[in-house]
């Protein structure tokens, strides 16, 4: 693998970075983060640590956050509008989904500035492909709201047809999975994936009246959750075969 320098058109560069095992990097965002001119992160330690393990040189890096992207992306883009190249990386995974990113995005195109979106890690498809539920047709929602809006927020998810893709934290997973027996009931199927790529990576495959007694038990309620449900065309699928049995 290559780290040299390799010229790069100024334009807004979008990197995906590991979310867990610091393998999962392409060659080619080796290459941006190493030639960027500048580098907005929403970790900054995070990303230095990235760096120091793939030995690529340490350049400009710019804190970009949920707390000062409306300043920082009008500062970022003007930069790309004087010449320079820019790479911004999310704390892991795909920069935007679930995390900020959004107003860099929106200043860009208001500016004229191109934007280069590279492929990578994501928690969400990684979880997808291997739960055993329909991928044919899904919807990510990402984190519930904490207070408002939460009920009608997971009513909404309930009632979907199509796979539906969560994230939740360890400490709101019990409640997640409560609400959601509340809504859907014991017997919709259900998988949680926790801590996807790193060394305790784990799925748990079941109703949700089965994941619910498991949790605190036999599934930690520990590191991040990726929390997948069926949709309601595939419920009635199984029902239906079970009913001419």
């Amino acid at each position: 693998m290559t780290k040299e320098q390799y010229l790069l058109e100024p334009a807004l560069y979008l990197v995906p970075t590991p979310i867990g095992n610091r393998e999962d990097i392409t060659l080619r965002a080796l290459r941006v983060l190493a030639s960027a001119d500048i580098l907005a992160a929403e970790d900054t330690r995070a990303l230095k640590q990235l760096l120091a393990m793939y030995k690529l040189p340490v350049r400009t890096i710019v804190s970009y956050h949920e707390h000062n992207e409306r300043q920082k992306s009008k500062e970022l883009i003007a930069k790309i509008v004087g010449g320079n190249s820019v790479a911004y990386c999310s704390e892991a995974g795909m920069p935007l989904v679930s995390d900020p990113g959004y107003r860099l995005v929106e200043e860009a195109i208001a500016q004229g500035v191109r934007i280069v979106p590279l492929p990578g890690a994501s928690a969400a498809l990684t979880a997808l492909v291997a739960s055993g539920l329909a991928v044919h047709a899904f919807t990510f929602l990402g984190f519930p709201p904490h207070k408002k809006g939460r009920r009608t927020f997971l009513a909404r998810a309930a009632n979907r047809e199509e796979t539906v893709i969560l994230y939740e934290s360890p400490h709101r997973i019990e409640r997640l999975i409560a609400e959601l027996r509340q809504l859907c009931g014991d017997d919709r199927r259900c998988v949680l994936a926790r801590e996807l790529t790193k060394v305790h990576e784990s799925f748990y495959r079941g109703t949700l009246g089965e994941i619910a007694q498991q949790l605190g038990s036999t599934i930690p309620v520990r590191g991040e959750f990726v929390v997948l449900l069926q949709g309601q065309s595939t419920l009635a699928e199984e029902c239906s075969s079970r009913s001419k049995e």
